[in-house]
């Protein structure tokens, strides 16, 4: 199946002084862990991952997703019931001032070797 799967890569630039709320947002996620896993499920994501990047540009959120679809992982979303998903739509009010979609150069998948 995972080659079936998309891989999507988004830089997120966070306004200024959002520091604290991205460290507070990323331990209430990880506190959340099955919660987070039941969303994720509902949108046919598989891997989501989020790293911090600082550097004299600014601050940003680089996030890795491995997924069915992206039109599937946003229809979800927005249908969520889940309380984890209304907490994340208001994190990235407060926090996330542009997006930018990262090109994929290689896609390399060893997890069906496991």
């Amino acid at each position: 199946m995972s080659e079936q799967l998309k891989s999507f890569c988004t830089r997120v630039k966070l306004k200024t002084g959002s520091i604290a709320r991205v460290r507070e947002w990323a331990a209430e996620l990880n506190s959340r862990r099955t919660e987070a896993f039941e969303t994720l499920r509902d949108e046919g994501v598989y891997i989501e991952s989020a790293f911090l990047e600082q550097n004299i540009e600014g601050d940003f959120i680089v996030y890795y997703m491995r997924m069915e679809s992206m039109e599937k992982a946003k229809a979800a979303v927005n249908k969520s019931p889940h309380p984890i998903d209304a907490y994340h739509k208001q994190f990235k009010i407060d926090c996330w001032e542009s997006t930018s979609q990262l090109e994929l150069l290689i896609d390399f998948d060893r997890t069906s070797e496991i």
